[in-house]
Formats: C-alpha cells, structure tokens, sequence
C-alpha cells in the first residue's frame, strides 16, 4: 500500500523526497548541541522558514515524542517527514537527519583507533553552544508568540520552566506533560480552542550533563585494527539484536541511555573498553546529529563498516517505526474535542521546558564575555534578520575558534 500524506496537511506545499532529503541533510549538518538544538533547527527550517507545518502542530510532535522511547530529535524529524510525506517521508527525513553525524563518526573513529586521538576541535565546539542556546531562545520565542495566547497559557508555560529547572529528569518531564494535559481538559474542555495539526512527535527530556570533550581530545587509545570490510552474519545479527533491544528501552534522551549501553556494551559484551565508550560517547558530542549515533563506534569496532551501519540502524529504527503508528493514531485522537483541550494545556507546557532547555545549555557556554556577545548577535540575527540557524551554527563556530 503507498505511503499517503496525512490529509490535514494537505494545504502544506508539496515536497519532493529529495527536497525533503536535502531539508533534512542540511539541518543535520549543522545540529550541535543536542537533541533540542536539533529540534529548534527544525523548527526554525520548517515551521519559521518554509511554512510547511504549523507551530501548534510542531508542538504536538514534541509533546508526544517525550512519551515514546527513542532519540528525541531523530523521532521529531520523523514526525515532521511523516506530516508531510507520509511514511516514506518519515523514512528519507529520518535517514537524512542521521547520515552526517554516521559519516563522522565512522570517519572520526577510523582516526581514533588508528592514531589513539583526535584532532583538537574544542575551540569550534565553544563557538557552538553560545549560537545553539539562541537557536533554542528563538525557537521558544517565536512558538511562544503564536502559543501563548493568554494569561492561563502563560502561567502554564512559567510553571513548567520552573518544574524542569527546579526538578529535571525524564520523569519530571513526562509529569509536566501529563500534569498539563490534565490542566488543559479542566481549563479549556468548555471553549473551541485553536485548530489543531495532527500527528505525534516526541518532547525533549530535560538535557543531560554534557560530557568533557576535552577528554577525548586529550585521551589516547591503543590501536586497534578495525576488520572494515568482514562481513560476518552471526556478529552481524548480535549487533542489530543487542541495539534494537536497548532502542525500545530508551525513554528520556540520549544521556539517560548511556548507563545502559554501557553495562551491555563494555560489562556483558566487552565489545569496547570504559575509556574507549567514553571516548565513543564524547565522538557522538563532537559531531552535529543525535548522540546516539555513537553506536556507529561500537559497531565499526566489533564488525567494520557493516557493524557500523547495523547497529546505527538498529539504535535508530525501531523507534521511528513507533513514531510514524502512534502518529497516525494521533492523528484520529485529535479530532475529540477532550484532546484538543488537553494539548491546549500541553503546548505552553513544552515551550516552558524549551526555554528551560535553553538555560541548560546556555550553561555549559564558556563563562566569559565573547560567549554573551556570540549568543546576543546570533539570537539577534535569528529574531530580528530571520537568519536561517544551518548559517549562525557554523559561522559562530569559526568565531570560537579565533576568539576562545
């Protein structure tokens, strides 16, 4: 059967696939920082700049993607190819947000077991958080302007700043969002509420503790001879097995997952070494895409390039599958009226917890002048000149190189 396009966004533009591909391959390259620096770039791409969602409906994506295991932000680039290509829009959206980061990190770790380091790039990588924490800023902004329309929105959306930055964790996080769902059906069930979007994305968690690059940078590490071109079945199969278990498993972002892939990777397997995870961590913080595809290292280490590429697909896929049917049962949720009074509570509740995303990253910055004026001059391009966030990312990342 062909993938169909949800019928509530068929006033959207049409997309080809490969521009879809190209949209995606774009903001993926440039997505540092995190799972919500990933999302705000999305944001900012599809909903600011090309119009081809709404921000109510981007916001119903990250409310649903928060209860569904998974990496965050590869699972709203789902969504968001779904909404607008059906399934095999969700399929070239979500394979494009990964492919950058696969292909430096499998680069990265050619380097890392051949020569035990990496070249220095902590320099660019301080010019970088400066520019995602504006990105994040504008992105809460500017959903913030068409969301929250009164003082109960407001007073949602304060409230969930204050539990995620006081509180934190996943299940602070999915409190917050069924705390404000529960809210919205006692305050809105009575009133029409805005037109609604449809399909299910997944929420941010709140950020984990960013690791030292520095580390890595630093580190060293025995050679290792990768076996890049074996194919070997059995391992092959272990590999996907043993990834697409722990996929399912994953509910609250990449830095929550860490401790279980470490116990089955290094303590069960012994696949890798604990400084060779850590270094494999700190490799999937470097590169622009989710974290998890960290598991590009651990595959390219136990099986070559095809270990590499199974398990990056078996980390990635099962909860992309997920997404996409929890998006179409969403879809046929959000006509009922008690819904949409709930996500009425739910969105200000998200975009609270986008501006605490932001303070969270904004302080791991470089606590030093530069680092204030790279975030003011980039918030002020993103708001005031409408700078698309795939040119601020870099360019600010050539200016930490020279400042810091």
């Amino acid at each position: 059967m062909p993938a169909t396009r949800p019928h509530s966004e068929s006033a959207a533009p049409e997309l080809s696939l490969s521009s879809l591909f190209w949209i995606f391959f774009r903001i993926a390259c440039t997505s540092f920082g995190g799972f919500m620096a990933m999302i705000s770039v999305v944001e900012n791409v599809v909903v600011e700049r090309k119009k081809l969602l709404t921000h109510q409906a981007m916001l119903d994506g990250i409310s649903l993607a928060s209860m569904l295991p998974g990496p965050v932000a590869v699972n709203v680039c789902t969504y968001v190819g779904y909404r607008l290509r059906g399934r095999a829009g969700a399929l070239v959206a979500a394979t494009a947000a990964i492919l950058p980061a696969f292909v430096l990190v499998v680069a990265l770790s050619a380097a890392y077991f051949r020569w035990g380091q990496i070249p220095a790039v902590s320099k660019l990588f301080m010019g970088f958080i400066p520019a995602v924490t504006a990105v994040i800023v504008a992105a809460a902004w500017n959903m913030s302007r068409k969301s929250l329309t009164g003082l109960r929105e407001e007073a949602i959306a304060i409230a969930a700043f204050a539990a995620l930055l006081g509180i934190g964790g996943f299940y602070s996080t999915l409190g917050i969002i069924l705390g404000a769902g529960v809210i919205g059906w006692l305050l809105f069930r009575t009133g029409p509420g805005p037109a609604t979007q449809p399909p299910p994305d997944k929420k941010p968690a709140a950020p984990g503790t960013p690791l030292n690059v520095n580390a890595l940078l630093l580190g060293t590490a025995p050679m290792v001879q990768i076996p890049w071109w074996s194919v070997d079945p059995a391992i092959l199969m272990k590999l996907g097995a043993v990834f697409a278990g722990m996929s399912v498993m994953l509910f609250g972002g990449g830095y929550v997952f860490i401790p279980m892939i470490q116990e089955i990777v290094v303590t069960n397997h012994k696949w890798v070494t604990t400084q060779e995870f850590v270094d494999g961590i700190a490799l999937g913080q470097i590169t622009p895409g989710p974290i998890l595809v960290s598991a590009a290292f651990i595959g390219l280490k136990v099986a070559g390039l095809a270990g590499a590429t199974v398990a990056t697909i078996a980390i990635f896929a099962p909860p992309a599958v997920l997404m996409v049917v929890a998006s179409h049962a969403f879809e046929r949720l959000q006509r009922s009226s008690a819904i949409q009074a709930a996500l009425r509570g739910v969105r200000p509740a998200v975009i609270g917890m986008i501006f605490a995303a932001a303070v969270v990253v904004g302080q791991t910055a470089v606590p030093v002048w530069y680092s204030i004026a790279l975030f003011a001059v980039a918030l002020y391009a993103l708001i005031r000149f409408r700078v698309e966030a795939v040119w601020i990312i870099p360019a600010a990342g050539a200016a930490g190189w020279w400042l810091y």
